[in-house]
């Protein structure tokens, strides 16, 4: 797709300076693009590399004084960083629009209802009663099981699996692999030492504008739902387990696992590889750092965690610090020791 800076510059609400006419069709880091690309610099550490860029266009902040000439032209705006995040959004959905139609074979079961404008991809299947809306893309191999509703606008990639019952709000976007809606892992021990399989009977909910990476599962609930709010984001590779509930625009990073029943508040960050286990409850904007494990619920709304056991990161970081001087902290302490038990010398 081939745009002008200045159609680029409307999309933004940016100022050109330069050549408004010029065109480009690619998008390419500052350091590496050429002829024809659009890039942008919101670290200033990267900046030499404006005076040097081949590109066509470069965003750039409205308070950024120059060194020196630049060969490209430039759209000012409030937030390189925001404006190229919009313009990423802009350049992905111009380039779904042309995703329209049905390819064979493709399946929809008995009573479904499908809106306009939207695209089946070859051998994906929808079950019978399902509700999909408008504007929806469900790539080849999806799956969509009996009875699902699915709102506007919402993308389901290549090999997704939606089991019966699950609802995603508009906006969304399921990922290659991610599963929805599968058991919860729910077993009733029993005299003998084996263990019965308790029937998970609930669903799973998204709300709108809900992301969900690759090959990340979604547990359906044992009664009940498991519920995704408004805007949160759920990175690759992620358990979350049966009737756990995250909150609104809370982030979920990669190898993340949620056990049952815990409910994790709105605005929280979720760091790479974070366990947390079952039952808890976290408070509103916590943050838990990468490797961390949960163990209890979390009350004060704002807290960082860090460990695993995690606990407060100030006190992790002491704690942290003391264990470095461990060996050094047992040397002094047996020379103590061995200083006390020697006899006083006459």
């Amino acid at each position: 797709m081939e745009f002008t800076v200045g159609q680029i510059a409307e999309v933004l609400r940016g100022e050109v300076e330069g050549d408004a006419t010029q065109r480009v069709d690619r998008l390419a880091k500052i350091e590496e693009a050429q002829a024809g690309s659009l890039t942008f610099l919101a670290n200033l550490k990267y900046e030499p590399h404006l005076y040097t860029t081949q590109a066509t266009v470069v965003i750039v902040s409205r308070e950024l004084a120059l060194r020196q000439p630049v060969q490209a032209s430039l759209i000012r705006v409030d937030d390189p960083y925001s404006s190229f995040t919009t313009l990423l959004e802009f350049y992905q959905q111009s380039a779904r629009t042309g995703k329209r139609g049905v390819e064979e074979p493709a399946y929809l079961g008995a009573d479904s209802v499908i809106g306009e404008n939207h695209y089946r991809g070859a051998f994906s299947y929808i079950g019978q009663n399902c509700r999909i809306g408008q504007n929806v893309l469900i790539f080849p191999h999806a799956y969509i099981g009996d009875r699902c509703v699915i709102g506007d606008g919402t993308i389901i990639y290549a090999g997704a699996k939606l089991y019966a019952d699950t609802v995603v709000g508009a906006r969304c976007t399921i990922h290659a692999g991610a599963v929805l809606g599968s058991d919860g892992f729910g077993f009733a021990p029993q005299p003998d030492g084996s263990y019965r399989a308790i029937p998970q009977i609930g669903n799973v909910v998204l709300e709108d504008n809900v992301s969900v990476g690759a090959n990340t599962t979604i547990d359906c609930a044992t009664m009940g739902s498991t519920l995704i709010r408004e805007g949160a984001k759920i990175d690759n590779l992620v358990q979350i387990a049966h009737n756990v509930e995250i909150g609104r625009h809370t982030v979920v990073a990669a190898q993340t696992g949620i056990s049952g029943s815990t409910k994790i508040g709105d605005f929280c960050v979720l760091a790479g590889q974070a366990g947390l286990a079952g039952h808890l409850t976290l408070a509103n904007r916590t943050t838990v750092t990468a490797q961390s494990g949960v163990g209890k619920s979390i009350k004060v709304e704002g807290e960082f965690l860090q460990g695993s056991p995690a606990f407060n990161l100030r006190d992790s970081l002491r704690a942290n610090a003391i264990f470095r001087h461990l060996p050094d902290l047992e040397r002094r302490l047996a020379q103590l020791e061995r200083s006390r038990s020697e006899p006083e010398k006459p």
